[in-house]
């Protein structure tokens, strides 16, 4: 049990210290899974979530925090790496954070 549990932790350390993510593949899960439920709230194409004045995301870390919450609010069932490449293109799109925040 250990073992597993250092095994995860340093996977997730890992990851989020990396910030590394394929925006494509990021993209895609994107616009299959979250476009719907954005565009039902939003309207339009969903996007104006991420540029409206008041939005919720201020750093790489709450990003990565927001998409993890979404996933498991709508059971995505992605793993943490799919989490990290959809922020990885919705940085690159619209938040525009530098890598390490």
């Amino acid at each position: 049990m250990g073992k597993l549990l250092f095994a995860l932790l340093s996977a997730s350390f890992a990851l989020s210290a990396a910030a590394v993510g394929d925006p494509k593949l990021g993209q895609t899960l994107h616009d299959k899974q979250c476009i719907s439920c954005h565009a039902q709230r939003f309207g339009g194409d969903g996007s104006t979530i991420y540029t409206r004045a008041e939005r919720k995301v201020h750093s790489l870390s709450a990003l990565r925090q927001r998409v993890a919450y979404c996933s498991m609010q709508t059971n995505t069932g992605w793993f943490p790496e799919d989490e990290e490449q959809v922020a990885s293109w919705l940085n690159q799109q619209y938040y525009k954070f530098k890598t390490g925040n």
